[in-house]
This record gives C-alpha cells, structure tokens and sequence, in this order.
C-alpha cells in the first residue's frame, strides 16, 4: 500500500460523509440525540443527584456508525428510549443498567419515547488512526473497510464507502413498515 493511495482512501471518505451529511439534511431526516451519561452524585454531601443524560449532539444511525452535523464520525455505543424506567427486577444486572439508563433519559428531559445514543466513541478519520485499527472502521491495503459485527473478520469486512452508501439509502427511503 503507497502513502498515496491510503491517503486518497481517507480523502474519499471524508467527501462521502460530507456529502451523506448534506443529503439527510436536504431530506429533513430527523437525527437523534447523542448524550453523556452522568451517573447519580452527592452534593455537599446532603443532597443527592439522580444520573441523567445529558444531551451533546444530534447523530444519524447508519448502522454500527453515526455521523454528526459536522460530518463526524462515531463507533455506536449503547441506545434506550425515554420511556418510564419501571421498577427493579433484580434479574441481572444488564436489565438493570438498562433500566437506569431509561430513567436518567427522562429525568434528562428527552421527549418520551424518543431515541437516545450514549457510550458512542467518535472515530478519528485518519491514516495514521485508521491504520491497523481494532474499531469498527479501519485502514488495510489502501482501502477504509468496516466490521458491521464483532463477529466479522478484517477480510470479511466490508468497504466503508458500500456500507455508508447502502445505510444512508435507507434512511432516505425506508422500507415499508419500518
């Protein structure tokens, strides 16, 4: 692999989130929150604090992938709705995180039912980043490629500019009853 053609791979996938970025904006497709987590506090050691979340972008969900505004790119971390958190289980501990993310999504005042993406990791869209990778996206033999699953081998990855072109058509033209 030249310095060039790895270079001009890069190149190429920055014009493409560009331009994906464009396209869903002249399409009014709506982009969903990106938010922190901030876990429950004491404060001066009287007073408690519930955990929220707290709104630090809007995103697009292009499967494993989210772009901001900005035309920036991001490793899917977790989702959950604003919905009522309900009440304890006690069944494993996931449900549990589940349920408190939901519970600190509506005490953070997202719209009821609404889609909320935390733990996203942006992605630095570089070669010297983007060489030798372990994240979803990555740089091999000149080409960004993408792991759409943790299952998925470097050879079985697919080339990022299909993936993001495959995603981004579904977002502007969903399937029926999606």
């Amino acid at each position: 692999m030249s310095v060039s053609d790895a270079d001009a791979a890069v190149a190429a996938v920055r014009a493409q989130l560009a331009v994906i970025v464009q396209q869903l904006t002249d399409a009014h497709v709506v982009a969903e929150p990106l938010a922190e987590f901030v876990p429950a506090r004491r404060i001066a050691l009287v007073f408690r604090r519930d955990s929220q979340l707290v709104e630090t972008g809007r995103v697009w969900r292009l499967g494993v992938l989210l772009i901001d505004g900005e035309a920036g790119l991001f490793a899917a971390g977790e989702t959950t709705r604003a919905v009522d958190p309900g009440w304890p289980q006690y069944q494993a501990q996931s449900m549990e995180v589940r349920r408190e993310y939901r519970g600190a999504a509506m005490r953070g005042r997202f719209p009821e039912g609404s889609t909320i993406n935390i733990n996203a990791r942006p992605i630095d869209v570089s070669v010297e980043s983007l060489t030798g990778a372990e994240g979803p996206v990555f740089l091999r033999n000149g080409h960004v490629r993408v792991r759409w699953s943790s299952h998925v081998t470097d050879d079985q990855a697919l080339p990022l500019g299909r993936y993001l072109a495959e995603r981004t058509e579904l977002l502007l033209h969903p399937v029926d009853g999606a």
